[in-house]
């Protein structure tokens, strides 16, 4: 990579059909390669707690990190530019030149699909860690992709759904982290979001698009949509929409010369589009990142030290009102009792586009087992209650051969025998050799990419063969959802029968079967069993997948277990311990892009089991796992709970380094969580809960978050900032420095550890502007700052606000407005625990417009 880009020399001996070539993508991943201009073929990946790289089936392991509510809730901005800077490390081995994050859309509601993408409600915390990270990210010569563009804040009807928004509310909270993170980080790329915003879908949208983010904050970056995002030729060029993704095309190519021929478009217009592209790729030339090389996998000591910190800084202490914890601090719990179905499996992130092949994942069990052995302690465990939506998948359990780990895939061009598909083949007639075949490790596979197309016809048979062993004696549980038609078998024998009229359902993006079940009997622990699929993906083909796609098979399974009898033997083995640490949840299940949740409860019998184990013994500690507010119905009886998020590969051992002391917990919560979801601002405009066909009104205007409950005077179950430490902390001494013409000013204050042992406490910034001319918040978040103290410890803070501490947005006069009078800086533990308070003064009114 010698040589310098020249984008203006480039642009200039490109030929007209090979500008239109590049305004869409190669594939799902890729740019278009023009080798006569000597372009290659630039390489994107989704995000954004992860690098997946290229391949949804059998890709290269990639580092699980925190979900982004979790990374939002250590409130570290240091933290955040790390984990950019780790994502950055590993784009560079997977040859990815761009990552799809980070997402800064607001969570309007608890029940929002994607809302651990997200890292906060508050626009400010939402784009100062974006910046964090976008600056980590592109350290490394990574493009970021900041993302969802803009008011994409739920998954119902997600193509098509209208935002109705008013603009101050636009302007105030859904534009601004976008706002924040592109004048303090400068994003080299953009995505487009996929819905419409006041009627125009985003991705044809000029105002938005060129008006607002070109023209008024002067963005220099590339804008392509979302997959699948596109939904016309003209409007979305003269808009701004660079490039669509993915390919092939739909919506340019051919289409672009007829508008071209039509006059509709010009070549100046290919030519903006096109010089856009051309100056991410330079962007790609100098990272030094090879083009078109395989993908590695990055896991080093340091990683893991990385990963380890960044899961305990995820979660959140919200209760310890017996001082159980730390554990380390009673030496009398010899005995842990760990229940809860969120133990023995690592969630480690929410489901969609965010989900990769981990590298490796420590589950709570690991995680606590290792570190109650170091303090001579025994763990037992049990699972108590079940909270899947889908069986949890079989990958523990298979081997090949009964040796190494997965399974093996064939696949056939024709029908390899007569009875093939048939409930009851002849097992001794030899199959036809196979065109094609290959091991993979999961029981997950989403047929979409990682299949030789040359061998392999799109319309084929496979088969899938693995050694099942269970690990608990019993009846165990089996579950299937196939795109296509087909067997399962263990031993030969029938189990599932997925060839006789299936039902279809909504797995595969709604072209595969519903999630089939049935009991394999009388399983033994350590025992092998041969599993053998055999499936023909030729009526998942026939009705059409929306790209191309050779099926998918899921298959899971778990011991059965009696709803009653668990409860029965979580309480028992409570009873005898001296401390329960009861891990439950939700999972990728329930937390998913695609679909929003449909209320606030934990899944089953969940809480039931927690308020069984709190009456067994109150030496419990609840560990709750999500990536959004859930109901706590028995928050009242518990003396010590934990908000996990979803901590990533190392989330076991995070959760126990919290629970014995070796970190103290400093995180503090980035959402509101609410008593009811009733509660909640954006109740009932939400989801499908729309008032118009086809539109959701954002009705709660400004006032969304903690802003939304602090207005109407609802106490929330647990306030926006909260979270406590084992130390504590004292505020003293606020000073704030005189406010210039132009909005700056300072404020300085102490912070003092009180506790006996070291901590970190996140100190937050409020201010609330006392004489509007509108309505305003009662507070809003400017300004955070997270501090180390050891024992006794006491520093002095400063932290310097500006004119966007003060302002607000003025629809009539399009710019923002600093009003003159007082405001009242507030310093803060949390939104509702105000430590210091001060007042200002601005004395003389301003305006201003742009970054």
């Amino acid at each position: 990579m010698a040589t310098e880009f020249d984008v203006e020399a480039t642009l200039a001996k490109l030929s007209l059909p090979n500008k239109i070539k590049l305004l869409s993508g190669l594939g799902w991943w890729h740019t278009q390669p023009v080798p006569e201009a000597g372009l290659q073929s630039m390489r994107f990946s989704d995000g954004p707690n992860g690098v997946r790289g290229t391949q949804f089936f059998n890709g290269i392991p990639s580092s699980c990190f925190p979900s982004s509510t979790g990374l939002g809730s250590s409130f570290d901005v240091d933290l955040a530019r790390k984990v950019g800077e780790a994502l950055g490390d590993e784009c560079r081995a997977k040859g990815c030149h761009a990552l799809l994050a980070p997402t800064v859309n607001i969570q309007r509601s608890p029940l929002g699909g994607r809302s651990f993408e997200s890292f906060a409600e508050d626009p400010h915390l939402n784009g100062t860690l974006a910046a964090a990270y976008i600056n980590g990210l592109q350290s490394k010569g990574v493009s970021a992709t900041i993302k969802h563009f803009v008011a994409n804040d739920q998954e119902f009807q997600r193509f098509s759904i209208s935002s109705e928004v008013s603009e101050r509310a636009l302007r105030e909270i859904y534009l601004k982290p976008f706002q924040i993170a592109i004048k303090n980080a400068n994003p080299w790329a953009l995505m487009s979001a996929y819905n419409r915003v006041n009627g125009v879908h985003v991705s044809e949208d000029k105002r938005l698009l060129d008006d607002i983010l070109r023209k008024e904050w002067g963005f220099k970056g590339m804008v392509m949509s979302d997959w699948t995002g596109v939904y016309s030729t003209v409007e979305s060029i003269k808009a701004g929409l660079d490039l669509e993704m993915p390919g092939p095309t739909v919506m340019r190519g051919k289409a672009v010369e007829r508008s071209l021929i039509a006059e509709k478009l010009f070549p100046s217009d290919i030519d903006a589009r096109v010089r856009k592209i051309l100056e991410l790729y330079k962007h790609a030339h100098n990272s030094g990142i090879p083009f078109n090389v395989p993908e590695e996998s990055v896991d080093t000591p340091e990683l893991r030290q990385m990963l380890r910190t960044a899961a305990a800084d995820a979660i959140v202490l919200l209760k310890n009102d017996k001082k159980l914890l730390p554990l380390s601090s009673n030496k009398n719990f010899k005995k842990i009792a760990v229940i809860g179905p969120n133990a023995k499996y690592a969630m480690t992130s929410g489901g969609g586009s965010a989900r990769l092949l981990s590298t490796y994942a420590i589950s709570p069990l690991e995680g606590i087992t290792a570190a109650a052995t170091e303090y001579g302690a025994e763990v037992a465990y049990t699972i108590g209650a079940t909270s899947h939506k889908y069986l949890p998948l079989l990958d523990p359990y298979i081997q090949q051969n009964g040796e190494q780990s997965g399974a093996n895939i064939e696949f056939w061009n024709e029908c390899p025998t007569i009875d093939y598909v048939s409930t009851n083949p002849d097992f001794s007639i030899p199959l036809k050799p196979a065109v094609w075949s290959t091991s993979t490790l999961g029981t997950d596979c989403f047929l979409v990419d990682g299949i030789d197309a040359e061998k392999v016809n799109l319309t084929c048979w496979m088969r899938y063969t693995a050694k099942f062993t269970p690990d608990e004696d019993g009846d165990w549980e089996i579950g299937l959802s196939i795109a296509g038609s087909g067997n399962l078998f263990i031993d030969k024998k029938l189990v599932l029968d997925l060839s006789t009229n299936p039902i279809q359902g909504d797995s595969f993006f709604g072209l595969g079967t519903t999630d089939v079940r049935t009991f394999a009997k009388d399983l033994k622990a350590g025992q092998t069993y041969d599993l053998e699929l055999r499936l023909s993906n030729g009526d998942f083909v026939a009705r059409g997948a929306p790209f191309i796609c050779w099926g998918g098979i899921r298959l899971g399974g778990i011991r059965q277990i009696d709803g009653d009898d668990a409860i029965v033997k979580a309480v028992q083995l409570a009873k005898d311990s001296d401390v329960a640490i009861l891990v439950t949840g939700l999972n990728h299940d329930w937390e998913s892009e695609g679909f929003d949740r449909p209320d606030m409860e934990l899944p089953g019998r969940t809480n039931e089991l927690i308020h069984e184990v709190l009456l067994a013994n109150p030496n419990t500690v609840v560990v709750n796992q999500s990536g959004a507010p859930v109901s706590m119905p028995w928050l009242y009886q518990a003396s010590t709970v934990l908000q996990a998020f979803y901590g990533g590969n190392e989330l076991g051992n995070g959760l126990a380094d919290v629970l014995f002391g070796n970190i103290s917990p400093s995180g503090k919560l980035p959402l509101t969580f609410p008593k009811h979801l009733e509660d909640n601002p954006s109740y009932p405009s939400f989801g499908d809960k729309g008032q118009e066909y086809g539109k959701i009104l954002y009705n709660e205007g400004i006032f969304v978050g903690y802003r939304g409950y602090e207005i109407k005077d609802v106490p929330p179950l647990f306030p926006f900032g909260y979270g406590l430490s084992y130390a504590q902390f004292e505020y003293s001494e606020l000073e704030t420095s005189s406010v210039s013409p132009d909005g700056k000013f300072s404020v300085t204050f102490k912070v003092k550890n009180t506790g006996e042992v070291e901590g970190r406490e996140i100190a937050q910034i409020y201010v609330t502007d006392q004489q509007s001319s509108l309505p305003r918040p009662n507070k809003e978040l400017k300004g955070f700052v997270k501090v180390n103290l050891q024992p006794g410890e006491t520093k002095k803070v400063e932290h310097v606000l500006d004119r966007e501490a003060l302002g607000f947005y003025d629809d009539r006069a399009a710019c923002w407005v600093a009003e003159a009078g007082n405001f009242e800086i507030k310093v803060a533990a949390s939104s509702a625990d105000i430590r210091l308070k001060k007042d200002i003064e601005l004395k003389e009114g301003f305006t201003w417009a742009g970054l």
